[in-house]
């Protein structure tokens, strides 16, 4: 019951890092989330529960690392408001492989 408790809270938490202020994406996540475990709750077989949890873990993965919030600003313009935990370092992408210097 303590990893099903502790996926559940970290689900909400990355549901309301990664859908901040947006009430409609906050609801229908909550409303997903509590709804999965629920159907759920009456579970006894180990390994179903612990193919649960994988799906769980994973869905949380996805979201803190996958999605992003597009604001509409005006009828033909999107912007994009990445959270710092998605921004990456550029790797500068070469054509042509360097060649390695041998001794």
């Amino acid at each position: 019951i303590g990893r099903v408790l502790k996926l559940f809270k970290s689900l909400h938490r990355t549901r309301q890092e990664v859908f901040k202020n947006d009430t409609r994406a906050l609801e229908a996540a909550r409303q997903k989330i509590n709804e999965e475990f629920k159907n759920h709750q009456d579970e006894t077989s180990e390994e179903k529960i612990n193919e649960l949890l994988k799906i769980a873990s994973d869905v949380e993965v996805i979201l803190r690392t996958s999605v992003i919030q597009a604001v509409h600003t005006d009828s033909n313009r999107i912007v994009l408001v990445p959270r710092k935990d998605l921004l990456q370092d550029n790797t500068p992408y070469f054509d042509k492989p360097t060649k390695k210097h041998e001794s």
